[in-house]
């Protein structure tokens, strides 16, 4: 069994016989800050006793660091060519909608 992943449509062009729409996985997000990031990988090369005499010293240093969005991995990027009255089938979907896309080896 497979994941479903929906693709959110990021440009659509229509040409009056066919629609090309440009697709991106739809991928979530999470809030990470810039000093988690620096005081994990910071972690990962020390041993544990220079870790306890950094780790408080880097943690007051980094306080005010700006919370970013990450993506955990790169996105898939589709682009669909098909006929007008296809896309009209599917119900004429919009630039931001998402759309289930079914990918499987058969």
């Amino acid at each position: 069994m497979s994941e479903i992943i929906g693709y959110k449509i990021h440009q659509i062009v229509d040409n009056g016989q066919a629609v090309q729409m440009s697709l991106a996985e739809d991928v979530q997000t999470e809030p990470i800050s810039q000093k988690q990031l620096i005081m994990e990988n910071v972690s990962k090369k020390l041993d544990q006793d220079t870790k306890e005499q950094v780790m408080p010293l880097l943690e007051a240093m980094l306080q005010a660091q700006p919370t970013i969005k990450m993506k955990s991995y790169a996105q898939t990027n589709i682009s669909i060519t098909m006929p007008k009255n296809r896309y009209e089938k599917l119900g004429r979907p919009q630039v931001g909608q998402v759309l289930r896309i079914d990918i499987q080896k058969i």
